[in-house]
């Protein structure tokens, strides 16, 4: 009789699991399926990502090469391809390219709107901020107003940000171009009296709060936008490996 009971039994289990298997295989085939799928599409995009990388570096550097070279047409062709194939980080970096080659051209609102898009392409103020400062350079050097000057240096100025020190000197220099004189002086005391502020950026601050001080402001402008021109960070040379980036956030 045990015999015949485990036969039984187990003729209702090999029919249960054949009622399962018609049941859910075709719904577990599919989700193998879609797996499946979802794992191929994963490694064909790493894939296409590293080749669009690397198609940007080589584009890169062609375009450093032409820039040596002194071929701004073949310059401005191979940033432009960089920008095109490479991520938001090659693209910050090749329309800071591009716009230092508007600017060779005598082109400066040209190169005003390629630093602006260097500023969108990526949200790393590492590689934002720079490209913002350098339009605000060339605003101020083509007439622009305080109140256009001001606005775009707002978010330059902010505590952490890596052009801060660099912005807040800029935002000094563009008040007293303009007559600011006491919110000038309010800039340089910020400047004179912050912490992590270069010595070299100190001792002009406290330049500036004597020249105020004493009547001379109206010489400052010339005098001080020289050393600011001067260390304002050039376009990045491209990196060895293919940048990558995090996710905007």
């Amino acid at each position: 009789m045990t015999d015949v009971f485990e036969q039984v039994e187990e003729e209702l289990r090999s029919e249960r699991w054949a009622r399962l298997a018609r049941k859910w295989g075709p719904v577990v085939g599919a989700v193998l399926a879609l797996a499946l799928v979802v794992a191929l599409g994963f490694w064909g995009w790493e894939q296409f990502k590293t080749s669009q990388g690397e198609k940007a570096a080589v584009a890169y550097d062609r375009g450093l090469e032409a820039l040596e070279a002194g071929d701004l047409a073949g310059a401005e062709v191979a940033f432009a391809e960089a920008q095109k194939v490479g991520n938001s980080a090659y693209k910050a970096l090749a329309l800071n390219q591009r716009a230092g080659v508007a600017l060779a051209q005598n082109k400066p609102t040209e190169a005003v709107e390629l630093l602006d898009q260097a500023a969108r392409a990526d949200r790393d103020p590492i590689l934002a901020d720079p490209a913002a400062y350098k339009a605000v350079l060339i605003l101020m050097d083509e007439g622009g107003t305080l109140e256009q000057i001001e606005e775009r240096l707002e978010p330059l100025v902010r505590e952490g940000r890596p052009m801060r020190v660099m912005a807040l000197e800029t935002q000094a220099m563009a008040r007293l171009q303009f007559g600011k004189t006491a919110e000038a002086r309010q800039t340089f005391v910020q400047l004179q009296l912050g912490q992590d502020v270069p010595d070299s950026v100190r001792q002009r601050a406290q330049l500036g709060i004597a020249a105020i001080d004493n009547g001379t402001a109206a010489s400052l402008p010339a005098v001080l936008r020289q050393p600011i021109a001067a260390v304002a960070p050039p376009a990045a040379a491209a990196p060895s490996a293919p940048v990558q980036t995090t996710p905007a956030q």
